[in-house]
């Protein structure tokens, strides 16, 4: 199964995330099967980006959202 959910980059205390499509299997900073967007919360404001068309076709495809993952792209 697909999901659609955050990996953390950034450094220590500083972290970032991508949104990535990866297997439910895959470890947390695994291997994406695709890129999606990004989201810092230590910006001020907190950046977020993504493509919604992406995400759209991974959901058409049977792919699941994280918790966190919805309550950013508000789905």
């Amino acid at each position: 199964m697909v999901k659609i959910r955050l990996t953390r980059t950034g450094k220590r205390n500083a972290p970032s995330y991508r949104i990535v499509a990866i297997d439910s299997r895959s470890k947390r900073d695994g291997r994406p099967l695709e890129l999606i967007g990004f989201y810092d919360p230590k910006t001020n404001p907190e950046t977020l980006k993504y493509d919604a068309k992406k995400i759209e076709n991974w959901i058409a495809k049977g792919a699941q959202l994280s918790d966190t993952v919805r309550k950013l792209v508000n789905l």
